[in-house]
């Protein structure tokens, strides 16, 4: 009997109004036909931070293993986990700088999540036509502008 592993793709945007400010993030998976989009917001934090966001609560509603194809438009988000996690780790958590990793919180909380995957990266150009990667660029925008909608309304 042979296992089968689910292919996976999960495409994921942050936007921020302010860098710092309000953000938002958003997510489509991808299995087969079938597909479900997320997306949230938080009052006061970097594109950055929703970049990875995105991937982390993708990641969260895997519940096995599976072989999944990232689509990312951050560079920061899949040169971090292809090219700087490994020094980042040997060393204590400080860049080559020798200065503290931004966003360690974030980067050591994806480490558990991608684990138990396979995952392979794929870097889209931001705003350039990719029909998933505008479709969560609206979604992650949508949970900015609702966000601040409701904090206008206190």
């Amino acid at each position: 009997m042979s296992l089968s592993i689910k292919n996976i793709q999960i495409f994921t945007d942050g936007a921020c109004s302010g860098n710092p400010g309000v953000g938002g993030w958003g997510a489509v998976l991808r299995y087969k036909q079938a597909e479900k989009e997320i997306s949230g917001a938080e009052e006061l934090t970097t594109n950055n931070r929703m970049e990875m966001t995105a991937l982390i609560k993708a990641l969260e509603l895997l519940k096995e293993p599976c072989d999944i194809t990232v689509y990312t438009d951050s560079r920061y988000l899949m040169n971090g986990v292809t090219q700087w996690l490994d020094g980042w780790m040997k060393n204590g958590w400080k860049t080559s700088a020798k200065k503290s990793v931004l966003n360690a919180d974030l980067w050591q909380k994806l480490i558990d999540l991608m684990k138990p995957h396979h995952i392979r990266w794929e870097w889209i150009k931001g705003h350039n036509g990719h029909e998933e990667n505008e479709r969560v660029d609206a979604l992650a925008r949508t949970a900015v502008q609702k966000l601040k909608d409701s904090l206008a309304e206190k």
